[in-house]
């Protein structure tokens, strides 16, 4: 199959350079042209130097080329870029390749979470699905066992999503909650910041326990008016993702919030 990727970062190469070593051809797009050509040239992420890149992984800084004819749409932008990137994409005609969201967050200006941004640019008919969990690029590179959840209103699709990325150490399950996989994906990262806070100040594991469990518990009440089901926020996009993003060092919400409790600026802590 072949596969568009829209979004080169660490998450976005982590992905698809899984996606690659399963079998299918991944052209990677990025809007920087000279970033393009650095990643053909030296078939290496500059953020992630050890990482051996699949020869069926292929990077363009067009995005006509990424999409022609793709089996299915990626994208690992930025919570802000997504729209505008889509907007991109509908400029290009008739696209009808499903889209797959990997990106967590919420709309600032609309407080739609990514799918509904999705389905606000490319209708509502189009099928989407998001990919949702704990799961650390860094880790996803070294095939270190993590396991994700696929969510979609479109069972058919929920689970080809699945078979897409299935490997030896990377398991997808399926989940019917979109809004739930969702909400809890995007919502721990305020959780994750306090963390790191608590860990920036000399605060001790008791300390973050309690920003977890009460976090978890205020996301839970907040996921109900979304109309979300409680007990996705009990499962791996939920309370595993929320584990993952808290404790974890590799984690940039965490280190956001620490270096904030440390003294840098906003801007230095990013």
């Amino acid at each position: 199959m072949k596969i568009g990727y829209l979004g080169a970062g660490t998450w976005g190469f982590a992905l698809a350079n899984l996606l690659a070593a399963n079998g299918h051809y991944v052209f990677q797009w990025t809007s920087r042209p000279e970033f393009a050509a650095l990643l053909k040239e030296k078939r290496q992420h500059p953020k992630l130097p050890k990482c051996e890149v699949d020869d069926k992984l292929i990077f363009t800084s067009s995005m006509a080329e990424a999409l022609d004819e793709a089996d299915f749409i990626i994208e690992s932008v930025t919570a802000s870029g997504l729209r505008p990137v889509l907007e991109k994409v509908m400029k290009l005609g008739s696209v009808k390749s499903p889209l797959v969201i990997t990106s967590k967050g919420i709309e600032q200006d609309t407080g739609l979470v990514l799918t509904e941004v999705a389905e606000d640019v490319l209708g509502k008919e189009h099928p989407i699905c998001c990919l949702s969990g704990p799961s650390l690029a860094d880790e996803v590179i070294k095939k270190l066992p993590t396991s994700v959840v696929s969510a979609s209103h479109d069972k058919k699709l929920m689970l080809d999503i699945c078979n897409l990325f299935n490997s030896p150490y990377f398991r997808v399950y399926p989940n019917s909650d979109v809004n739930g996989v969702e909400f809890g994906g995007s919502m721990k990262n305020i959780i994750a910041i306090a963390c790191g806070i608590s860990d920036g100040l000399g605060f001790g594991d008791n300390t973050k326990a309690a920003l977890m469990t009460r976090g978890l518990h205020e996301i839970r009440k907040l996921s109900v008016t979304k109309g979300c089901l409680p007990e996705t926020l009990n499962g791996l996009s939920g309370m595993g993702d929320l584990c993952v993003t808290c404790l974890s060092t590799l984690s940039r919400n965490y280190r956001f919030g620490r270096y904030l409790a440390e003294g840098l600026t906003p801007e230095e802590a990013r």
